[in-house]
């Protein structure tokens, strides 16, 4: 699999030549030497470019690169970067090498709409994509043989500004791809590897990208390219396209544009995963391929439900992707709709339960569902939500054998532990502490950490963070118009010795951003408390297409511009992965509160827990199983209440009892000491307890014991 650069980047001195090698591989985003090399090159210019080596070289004086070349503290970096980067890429010995020896050769393809990687590389919009980025890099350290499949968008999912009223201003940027961790995917002769997709009257041709994420390609489909007219050239210009007919061909070039691309580069695939049903399509294109070559169509469903796995995210059923049938007979190809068309329509109906055959439509992840060997979702309690959700379509079944199993998401841990707490990990526990990530027992050991180190570490990432929030509140203000005295001003918001809350997450209605204001007096009144103060940081965008979300949003933002609380409650705009590494280690507390049982797992709240930060959730999605009041604190109970606005009063009512019997007070509970031990002792539970049970290499062990190689 050849692979041309785009890249132009300035003369780089012999003894940095490596340089290269570490800017075009996405392991920086989880390589702390590597991440301080670039910063140390010229820090103001790695701000700019958003953290974005490649961006850096192509913009860095040559100069400071000469410079950097005779500094003994950058060479010092330099080397440890290409020490650890060289040792992860040529690591023999993996899990999977040692547990599934057998298995080699055997190709795992990961589909997703999105992939969070970075933000450098702005193909993501949410969770989703963030899982999905936290499931490859994962895949690379234990030496799992995968290869992730997605979408190149040329305008990221949208730059998020607050006007000065609060309403939401999305902006769309375009990409320039060669100033992106990308290369472009050649032959042999250098020709760009280039596969096409039939559709009703024409075939739209798809080139390739790729980007390293460690040991495991991403390749990314892309039709914006003179080969395509201009109607298809947009396809993949934006994320989650609102035009439904846009929004069926680029699934339809993620999933069948997806098996052809591999097909072209030679790579054997055992097993496709899908990430969502937005890549479903995949299905009809394998039985087409299948059949073509011989097969009769039920030996084809069967050869490729053997070998398809299915993740479910959502019980929203706003999320899963229903297409009218007339809209796709329109955009499918002949081969495709014959597909669908055998034996008098019996394919419509992989698609299709007694809802969809009255309204004629097409749901895609009950073709997921109905073309994989195994399907689960991303909780247990969303296990439980799935298998009612989706009974449907094995009416005949009784609820508990519902073929629905349950591999609870994990975060990838080195990309979401701050470095501070890193470095306490080497001091105290071990200095390979990421090769124990899923060992309680190796975890129990931060019992032996000092008290005193827990808070001073945390209390500096806390004082770091909200330099940090500041800065962006004046930016804002300053943008809005208002007066010196209010930019100013910023600087003097949020104490560094006042606990802070953090809620940052997506401004989706049933995640209740505004729950905590449902009794503002009740709310002041613990913001302005003296003696034992709290303080609230919010952050998150609402989908341009969520009139609902974008209203919940503006009310919280004008609530925070209140005379009485703008000192203790700010709104922050343009949450990504940057903003949300520097909340969920710096925040004392974590709050969540969706309403059960819609969130179908969540994690920031585990990243958050692997920093020591206490989580304040509703018990829904990963929280139902790993609440427990030795590390964190649960609002209400397992109530659900048909009526929203009751439940949300009771729940409201619960969150502001717990803050005033129980958080604040264990936070200020500090007997003349500089911090409260008993909530020290809470951070260290939290860390050892959660991050085995919720890293991302507990997952994959799930992944690849149940769904992947069951039967080793």
């Amino acid at each position: 699999m050849p692979d041309s650069h785009t890249t132009t980047v300035p003369f780089i001195p012999a003894r940095l030549q490596r340089l290269r090698d570490l800017a075009d591989n996405l392991a920086f985003s989880w390589n702390d030497q590597t991440l301080g090399l670039f910063a140390a090159l010229d820090e103001r210019l790695w701000h700019i470019v958003n953290h974005n080596p490649v961006r850096l070289l192509m913009e860095i004086d040559p100069g400071r690169l000469m410079q950097a070349a005779e500094d003994e503290s950058v060479l010092s970096l330099y080397d440890a970067a290409v020490s650890r980067f060289d040792d992860e890429m040529g690591m023999e010995k993996t899990w999977f090498s040692q547990q599934y020896a057998h298995r080699k050769g055997h190709l795992i393809a990961y589909f997703s709409m999105e992939f969070g990687l970075h933000e450098s590389l702005p193909v993501y919009s949410g969770g989703l994509g963030i899982l999905a980025g936290d499931h490859l890099k994962t895949a690379s350290s234990m030496g799992i043989p995968m290869i992730g499949v997605g979408l190149l968008y040329r305008v990221s999912y949208f730059k998020q500004f607050i006007a000065s009223d609060g309403r939401q201003q999305a902006v769309y940027e375009g990409a320039e791809f060669s100033g992106l961790p990308l290369k472009l995917v050649t032959d042999e002769v250098r020709r760009p590897v280039v596969v096409r997709i039939p559709v009703q009257d024409r075939e739209i041709s798809v080139r390739v990208w790729k980007a390293e994420v460690g040991r495991v390609p991403l390749l990314l489909l892309d039709t914006d390219f003179p080969a395509n007219r201009a109607s298809d050239r947009i396809i993949t210009e934006r994320l989650y396209d609102a035009d439904r007919t846009y929004r069926l061909l680029q699934e339809l070039v993620l999933g069948v544009g997806g098996v052809r691309m591999l097909e072209a580069l030679d790579l054997p695939v055992s097993i496709y995963h899908l990430n969502e049903g937005h890549s479903a399509l995949l299905s009809i294109e394998r039985m087409q391929q299948l059949t073509a070559a011989g097969r009769k169509w039920e030996e084809a469903l069967s050869a490729v439900r053997e070998s398809t796995v299915f993740t479910t995210h959502t019980p929203v059923p706003a999320g899963n992707e229903v297409f009218e049938r007339e809209r796709m007979e329109r955009v499918l190809s002949a081969r495709h709709r014959g597909i669908l068309d055998h034996n008098g329509g019996s394919g419509w109906r992989l698609g299709q339960c007694a809802d969809e055959e009255e309204t004629g439509t097409f749901n895609l992840t009950i073709l997921a569902l109905r073309t994989s060997r195994k399907s689960n979702a991303v909780s247990v309690l969303h296990g439980d939500v799935s298998r009612r959700m989706w009974q449907r379509v094995w009416p005949d079944l009784p609820l508990e054998n519902v073929p629905m199993d349950a591999v609870t998401n994990g975060v990838h841990a080195p990309t979401w532990i701050h470095p501070s707490f890193k470095g306490v990990f080497r001091r105290y526990l071990e200095e390979s502490w990421h090769q124990h990530l899923d060992d309680p027992e190796f975890w129990s050991r931060m019992d032996a950490v000092p008290d005193e180190t827990i808070w001073s570490v945390h209390r500096e990432i806390k004082k770091s963070m909200l330099r940090e929030v500041r800065r962006r509140v004046a930016a804002l203000r300053d943008r809005n118009g208002e007066d010196a005295a209010a930019v100013c001003g910023a600087a003097g918001i949020l104490g560094d010795d006042v606990l802070t809350i953090g809620f940052a997450r997506r401004f989706a209605p049933y995640k209740r951003a505004t729950l905590l204001l449902h009794d503002p007096e009740r709310l002041k009144r613990l913001l302005g408390n003296e003696d034992r103060p709290v303080q609230f940081i919010f952050a998150g965008k609402a989908h341009p297409a969520d009139s609902d979300g974008k209203q919940i949003l503006r009310y919280l933002y004008e609530f925070s511009r209140d005379a009485g609380i703008a000192d203790r409650l700010v709104f922050v705009e343009n949450y990504d992965m940057a903003l949300s590494r520097l909340l969920i280690a710096g925040c004392d507390c974590w709050l969540n509160t969706p309403r059960r049982p819609y969130e179908a797992s969540g994690t920031s709240g585990m990243k958050a827990a692997m920093n020591g930060c206490l989580n304040i959730s509703i018990k829904d999605g990963w929280w139902a199983e790993a609440s427990d009041t030795a590390y964190g604190w649960t609002i209400g109970d397992d109530t659900q209440d048909p009526d929203h606005g009751r439940q949300d009063e009771r729940d409201s009512g619960a969150l502001y009892a717990l803050l005033e019997s129980e958080v604040i007070p264990a936070y200020y509970q500090r007997n003349g000491s500089p911090w409260s031990s008993r909530w020290v002792d809470m951070m260290k539970r939290s860390i050892s307890a959660l991050t085995p049970r919720f890293s991302t290499v507990r997952m994959l062990r799930e992944y690849v014991g149940t769904c992947y190689f069951p039967n080793r």
